[in-house]
């Protein structure tokens, strides 16, 4: 979502560096040609990392580059040398950044503190060179393995605020001026509705204690299914220890400062549950206007048993020290906020035993995690290595399975870029 250049969600393609080919190569001496292998492995591939950045606060960098791709690693040498391994990719985000995968929707991390690094994706490993693969009966192996290739993943970033308290009410009521007098903050101001379109936040300072609010835009009836900017902004206090609703007791505008304080908690409970359970501090705010007095009692009347009310006029400053210290204090009770927990994701590499078979063509295609080893595996103008090749597929039960399918001698098998008539 961007409004007035703010973003707190975007889908970006993210790659890490492919791992570098090991290197096949002979020593040789002047006069004494394939002394014996000396071939390096290939540098393994860069990583994909998230940086958590207190100076940042939104996403809207990664609305005009939406593609990152780390750095391939480099092919192995002669005389042993590894190839020098790909270049990372780090990616710095606002302190409160979820990364989901685009496809689950699942939670992948949540970049929650300031230079806390999460790596996402690790790069592909180097192969290896032509000298791992000697042994004692093999003492000039004429091949090398190739470096592992990985796949790009679609990933959505989601920003949901870090505060200890949020501003909720309706637009206008006040909320933009409130955290202007009591932190450092300054919101844009004016006597219009919607003036907030992205949340602010200000540390405030209760004596010795301080805290995090965060002034959300105005909520309006509907908000909840995206009515006005609620549903955009919702989610920017999920992740709040408590809520201060600011109602315009003085109702100038017109409306019911009741019925107004009904309609938030409204929408803030078919948005979450858990939201709506939050503690709940009440700011009657504007009680400097004349039409105040009479709205105030009745306010209190009705709500003055369920909810801690505190009156004020945010304008003057009036009222600001006693709801900051009642804050403060009730903060002291409530746990302290946390991470997203992470679900089980997902970026694994595949099952390296798992194949597929179809029929395309007149051929049988092997496909899966199996082939992708193989073809890292396997040099094809190399006798040895086609050994290696043909024993795999057979104890891994290809060869079976392909008779199964209704192959038989003759026929055409294709797995990855070798193809070959079934005996």
């Amino acid at each position: 979502m961007a409004k007035n250049g703010f973003t707190d969600r975007v889908k970006i393609t993210v790659k890490a560096g492919n791992g570098g080919d090991g290197m096949n190569s002979f020593k040789a001496y002047k006069g004494k040609p394939a002394c014996g292998p000396d071939g390096g492995d290939g540098g393994d591939g860069g990583s994909i990392l998230f940086v958590g950045d207190k100076n940042m606060h939104d996403l809207l960098a990664f609305r005009y580059t939406a593609k990152y791709t780390a750095g391939n690693g480099e092919r192995g040498g002669t005389n042993l040398c590894t190839g020098k391994r790909g270049e990372d990719v780090v990616l710095k985000v606002p302190c409160g950044t979820l990364v989901r995968d685009a496809e689950s929707g699942k939670v992948v991390c949540d970049v929650y503190e300031d230079g806390e690094r999460v790596l996402l994706l690790a790069g592909g490993r180097g192969g290896k060179g032509n000298a791992r693969f000697t042994t004692a009966r093999r003492h000039a192996p004429d091949f090398a393995q190739k470096g592992q290739i990985v796949k790009p993943h679609a990933l959505v970033l989601e920003l949901k605020v870090i505060a200890d308290v949020g501003l909720v009410g309706f637009p206008n009521a006040g909320k933009s001026t409130l955290l202007s007098k009591i932190s450092a903050a300054k919101p844009k101001i004016a006597d219009y509705h919607f003036t907030t379109l992205s949340p602010n936040l200000g540390v405030v300072q209760a004596g010795e204690e301080s805290f995090i609010a965060a002034d959300i835009p105005g909520l309006i009836e509907g908000a909840a299914q995206g009515a006005g900017l609620g549903h955009d902004f919702l989610k920017h206090i999920e992740r709040t220890r408590m809520i201060c609703h600011v109602v315009d007791i003085s109702g100038v505008e017109g409306r019911d400062p009741c019925e107004d304080f009904e309609i938030v908690n409204r929408e803030l409970q078919e948005y979450s549950e858990a939201l709506f359970a939050l503690p709940q501090i009440v700011a009657l705010n504007k009680t400097d206007i004349p039409s105040a007095e009479e709205n105030e009692k009745t306010f209190r009347k009705k709500y003055g048993k369920k909810f801690p009310i505190f009156s004020l006029s945010a304008i003057k400053g009036e009222g600001a020290k006693e709801l900051v210290f009642a804050i403060a204090e009730k903060l002291k009770e409530l746990p302290p906020p946390t991470r997203i927990p992470a679900d089980e994701v997902l970026f694994e590499e595949e099952d390296n035993t798992q194949f597929e078979i179809t029929f395309e063509g007149g051929a049988y295609v092997v496909t899966g995690g199996l082939v992708d080893m193989l073809c890292r595996n396997v040099v094809l103008n190399n006798p040895e290595s086609m050994n290696y090749f043909h024993r795999v597929l057979k104890l891994r039960g290809v060869f079976k399975e392909l008779e199964k399918r209704g192959c038989k001698a003759g026929d055409t098998v294709i797995v990855g870029d070798v193809e070959f008539e079934y005996v």
